[in-house]
């Protein structure tokens, strides 16, 4: 148990000693290198937070589900990890009022970019109430975060099968109607690590689900960060993030036909807004100033 504990209280105090060790080489010949402990400052609070949002997840998602809300699970950890992480990293994302009145549709299928392990916090700043994830199947393994998952009805797909995956999202449509619950799907299907606003090519999973449940889908855009986070450079920076809401797309009266036309008419807009989000920067969000 005290070694346990002494592992505990090292952990939490890496993250400290790291940006003290960046403020100390920022004063000496090797300034250019003060920014690797502080990647890595940053990187350790990213994990530590994730882990302590994996615990209140399950716990939140536990107590919600015995009062029957259990589809706040998603929400209010959501909410946990973007102030833990805000206030501990200095790293913020902030959704833009003009149009965020589109996260309260519901039920809706909501797709956004997909850009480093950074999107949870994305997630964080944006993720609306009766809200699901879709993800992997193999994530529902991962110790903390998969369980998690599972107690706060995240939708998992086998991406591997698609007789499983089809069923997956069959089960999804008719629980959104049942249960007034959206899902929210990254299109791309991967991580695009773009440095440049930019998207990569659509996978359709999201678009046939909201044209089998009839409902609209919700396109919020997380502007380019990789000027705060960037693997290669190893640079993790502080500052906020702007999202923006774009407006909803009907799907009633589509069919499967339709499919390719919706994808690519949410994909041109998400585009484009991803683009006119570079002129944002500089502007006061939350109180704090966009970077």
């Amino acid at each position: 148990m005290v070694l346990l504990t002494s592992i505990l209280y090292g952990l939490l105090a890496l993250p400290l000693v790291l940006h003290l060790s960046a403020a100390l080489l920022s004063a000496t010949p090797f300034r250019q290198h003060a920014h690797y402990p502080t990647f890595l400052a940053r990187c350790l609070t990213y994990l530590l937070c994730l882990a302590t949002s994996a615990i209140y997840g399950m716990l939140a998602s536990l107590i919600l589900r015995a009062f029957g809300e259990g589809g706040l699970g998603q929400w209010t950890t959501a909410r946990f990890f973007k102030y833990l992480m805000g206030i501990t990293s200095g790293v913020w994302v902030e959704v833009l009022p003009s149009g965020a009145e589109g996260l309260t549709r519901r039920p809706a299928v909501f797709v956004g970019n997909h850009q480093t392990e950074l999107d949870v916090l994305f997630l964080g700043a944006m993720f609306p109430r009766y809200c699901s994830v879709t993800a992997k199947d193999s994530l529902k393994y991962t110790p903390l975060l998969g369980q998690f998952m599972s107690l706060s009805k995240t939708v998992f797909i086998n991406r591997t099968n698609r007789a499983s995956a089809l069923a997956a999202f069959s089960s999804a449509a008719a629980t959104m109607h049942s249960a007034q619950q959206s899902v929210f799907i990254f299109p791309e299907g991967t991580r695009s690590y773009a440095t440049t606003p930019t998207l990569l090519p659509f996978k359709k999973g999201a678009f046939h689900l909201a044209v089998q449940a009839q409902v609209p889908v919700v396109p919020v855009v997380c502007a380019n960060y990789s000027h705060v986070l960037s693997f290669k450079r190893w640079v993790f920076g502080a500052g906020t993030i702007p999202v923006r809401v774009l407006e909803p797309i009907e799907t009633t009266g589509l069919g499967a036909g339709d499919v390719d036309e919706l994808v690519e008419r949410c994909r041109t807009a998400m585009e484009k807004a991803l683009v006119e989000l570079e002129g944002v920067k500089g502007d006061v969000l939350g109180g704090k100033k966009v970077v």
